[in-house]
């Protein structure tokens, strides 16, 4: 493998640190500029949907630049539905390679996240697939798959949720 266990493990422990810490632009080093962030929605037959342009989804971005946008509503308080910002608690766990490229690895890992606003502490799990990419500056999310596996959510769901 030409990325190490540990420096998966390391980059992926980072990026969760830096939304706890509501580190926004640091968070957004973390991504490739043509990185896909998506979170599919589960249909009615209790199936992940497969087309992001057809169907339904949580959360998608087929590029950095619908991040970005998204962490400038965040900080500008142009986001009602963030405000005031969530605390929050990332949890990693269960990390695998699945595929090794060379300078891209295909990762599959389990997320914990509670989150607290309101007086009220939400759970937010699931199955995250990343591509983690070499660069001249370290690791790179390339793609980014969230299967989020709660059964309700009674908010909005945020970048920051998972």
């Amino acid at each position: 493998m030409s990325i190490s266990h540990d420096a998966i493990n390391a980059f992926l422990y980072r990026e969760a640190r830096l939304l706890d810490d509501r580190d926004w632009d640091a968070w957004l080093t973390c991504y490739a500029p043509d990185v896909t962030y998506w979170m599919p929605a589960w249909d009615d037959d209790d199936q992940i949907v497969e087309n992001p342009y057809s169907q339904i989804s949580l959360i998608y971005y087929p590029t950095r630049d619908g991040l970005e946008d998204r962490v400038f509503r965040i900080k500008t308080e142009r986001s009602g539905a963030s405000m005031p910002e969530p605390r929050t608690s990332h949890n990693v766990t269960n990390v695998e390679v699945l595929a090794d490229r060379g300078n891209e690895v295909d990762v599959r890992y389990n997320f914990n996240t509670l989150n607290h606003r309101y007086k009220i502490t939400d759970q937010f799990f699931g199955t995250i697939f990343v591509t983690l990419r070499e660069s001249e500056g370290g690791l790179l999310i390339a793609n980014k798959k969230i299967v989020l596996k709660n059964d309700y959510i009674r908010q909005v769901i945020d970048v920051y949720h998972i």
